[in-house]
């Protein structure tokens, strides 16, 4: 991974925050078929539907929301369990259209990249190798970096720590309302995606300025977005 972030007296260049589940890559209902799987392991019946309207949320969160009062052995399992589950569908994941190409944009733009999640670092290193595009990443974060992930802001204030920068000077691209909800309460502007399955309208109302289908369409509309506005900003 490449530090692309200026340190010392110099001023770190505006970032844009990425979210990678759902949003820059295909895996949104692997996690689904997952957590059905480990949930059904537990004997606990919960449904489909139900665990996608919770992607996007923090691990512990999203098992406390959907299994109630278990002790924290279950928790433990049902984690496990998901982890193991996941990882048998990994050679499906694939990067979003246009994923690769926005990151490689937005670092020529002189933003910079920041990978913002909250993902267990296992699961973080199989979305990378399928990005591939670790040479245009400035900071990266993981579940490692906070102890409750979205839809509270923890993980959005790390990532503008890693990368140097005020709310001001980012913004957060997700896929979950729990993303646009995580922005917004860290003060950091958002615009969101079609590909985690939530509808255009739940993700304004969680606090996205534009929604786009993918990345691809994102991309051919950059410059009329925040994102160009933060790339007007080091051109300037």
């Amino acid at each position: 991974m490449s530090d692309r972030a200026r340190t010392g007296s110099e001023t770190a260049p505006p970032a844009v925050l990425f979210d990678i589940d759902g949003t820059l890559v295909d895996s949104v209902y692997l996690h689904v078929s997952a957590w059905l799987r480990a949930f059904d392991a537990e004997d606990i019946p919960v449904e489909g539907w139900r665990i996608h309207r919770c992607i996007g949320m923090d691990g512990t969160t999203l098992m406390r929301t959907l299994a109630g009062e278990v002790s924290q052995d279950v928790l433990d399992s049902l984690k496990a369990r998901h982890s193991e589950f996941y990882r048998e569908t990994a050679g499906l994941l694939t990067p979003l259209p246009g994923a690769r190409d926005l990151l490689r944009r937005v670092a020529e733009l002189g933003l910079q990249v920041v990978l913002a999640t909250s993902a267990p670092e296992d699961e973080l290193r199989l979305l990378r190798e399928v990005l591939d595009c670790d040479e245009v990443v400035a900071a990266v974060t993981s579940s490692e970096d906070v102890d409750t992930a979205k839809p509270k802001p923890d993980i959005v204030q790390v990532a503008l720590q890693r990368a140097g920068v005020n709310a001001d000077d980012a913004v957060f691209l997700g896929d979950a309302v729990w993303d646009c909800e995580a922005a917004r309460r860290a003060g950091v502007r958002s615009l969101a995606v079609l590909s985690g399955g939530v509808s255009r309208g739940e993700l304004r109302e969680a606090g996205a300025k534009d929604v786009f289908e993918n990345p691809e369409e994102l991309l051919a509309k950059l410059e009329s977005t925040v994102i160009g506005e933060l790339a007007r900003r080091v051109s300037s």
